[in-house]
């Protein structure tokens, strides 16, 4: 009687704590969103240089590649709560340290980069340890209402965290605007620790069998042929579609002969559709085929790739443009959302932190594949040509998914 009356009592009151961690959460996404922000628009206007920013961008992206599946493991053996508010904490004191050495003396461009890397590996253990949090305060049937409100949120504060950054950068100095990320940090970290948070009991081992706990997270994708049929369609789509982001600017600047102005426009009729797709999907409260939806929105974004690429190249291009952006996010939120909730549903929650750390740097993969094909294409045949193919081979690729999934179908 008593168990029955706790899950009664916890699933009337998971939205108080669930929204308490995620609204502490989108506070420090703004304030770390308007760092990068800052610090990335301090080394493009300081270096001028396109191999500096090339350096900083690797520097944010191989900690996920590199550190991602044993990031998981411990994210499965040590309290989560404590994993999310150390990873808060951290991202927040390496940027307060960074504002510090501004006062010392003048730190070389190259701390820059070294500093946008340490907050990745921050980052390498916050997002798996949050995303295994979900399903440990949300009732099973009230996960896509809770992931969408999540990425609704996480969405709103990727839009708003750049303009925040632009205004700061326009009137505070980079030291000012570097400890306003650790205010952030202190601000998640205090929701998060008020909430109370279930944790799984773990068998005491002396030291983590890194390969066989990776393994593991392996095998729970292996053991679901859906998943895994699906995971890979996402990954091998990944490579065509995520080199898109690093072309927009050309697409914009040189196909349209557009402007900055322009570009932001452009960024936050994404982030736009994005919040849309959330909504969306969290209205709709229960999906049965989760799987089914994830294609077809892989599919819709191999379309509105192929539509941005046979646009006109003028202003009203671009404007047509900007609105197949804003459903481009949408759809990209109906197919990542409940493939989340499916992982949170059927993967044991001992297994999350492994299982979503994986996901991360499988997709992390993804991007510098993509970019040694979608870069000499594009460089040859034009920005709009790589979007055209990215999205007819996103079609292809998902066409044949489906069709091994009806033949796992026949087999079972």
């Amino acid at each position: 009687m008593d168990n029955k009356n706790n899950n009664q009592l916890s699933n009337k009151d998971w939205k108080k704590g669930f929204l308490t961690i995620i609204s502490g959460q989108t506070i420090s996404i703004i304030g770390s969103s308007a760092v990068q922000f800052s610090l990335i628009w301090w080394l493009a206007t300081e270096t001028s240089s396109p191999l500096m920013m090339s350096f900083a961008g690797l520097f944010a992206f191989l900690p996920q590649l590199i550190l991602g599946p044993f990031a998981g493991v411990w994210v499965d053996r040590l309290k989560r709560k404590t994993i999310i508010i150390c990873a808060d904490l951290f991202i927040g004191l390496v940027a307060a340290f960074f504002a510090i050495s501004f006062i010392i003396w003048n730190p070389p461009f190259w701390m820059a980069c070294m500093v946008l890397g340490i907050r990745a590996v921050g980052s390498v253990f916050h997002t798996p340890a949050i995303q295994a949090v979900v399903p440990m305060l949300v009732p099973r049937e009230e996960l896509i209402r809770a992931n969408g409100w999540n990425q609704f949120m996480q969405s709103g504060a990727y839009m708003l965290g750049p303009v925040v950054g632009a205004a700061m950068y326009a009137s505070l100095p980079l030291p000012i605007i570097l400890i306003s990320d650790l205010v952030g940090a202190i601000v998640a970290s205090v929701s998060t620790a008020i909430v109370k948070i279930p944790e799984i009991e773990h068998e005491k081992q002396i030291r983590p069998n890194y390969l066989g706990e990776i393994k593991e997270g392996f095998q729970v994708y292996v053991s679901d042929k859906r998943l895994f049929n699906v995971t890979i369609t996402m990954m091998v789509s990944m490579i065509f579609f995520m080199p898109l982001a690093s072309l927009y600017p050309l697409m914009i600047s040189d196909y349209f002969k557009a402007t900055a102005w322009h570009a932001s426009i452009n960024q936050i009729s994404y982030a736009v559709g994005m919040m849309i797709g959330a909504a969306i999907i969290s209205s709709i409260g229960v999906i049965k085929n989760k799987l089914g939806i994830v294609r077809i929105g892989i599919v819709a974004l191999g379309v509105t790739s192929i539509l941005s690429g046979i646009l006109p190249h003028n202003l009203t291009g671009f404007w047509f443009f900007t609105a197949v952006c804003l459903v481009m996010g949408a759809v990209g939120n109906a197919y990542s959302i409940p493939y989340a909730a499916y992982l949170q549903e059927t993967i044991p929650k001992e297994a999350h932190g492994r299982a979503f750390s994986l996901m991360g740097s499988l997709m992390s993969v993804a991007m510098p594949i993509g970019l040694l094909i979608a870069g000499p294409t594009a460089e040859r045949y034009g920005v709009p040509v790589w979007f055209v193919i990215a999205g007819i081979a996103i079609i292809i690729i998902t066409g044949i998914s489906i069709a091994l999934s009806v033949s796992i179908n026949v087999s079972t």
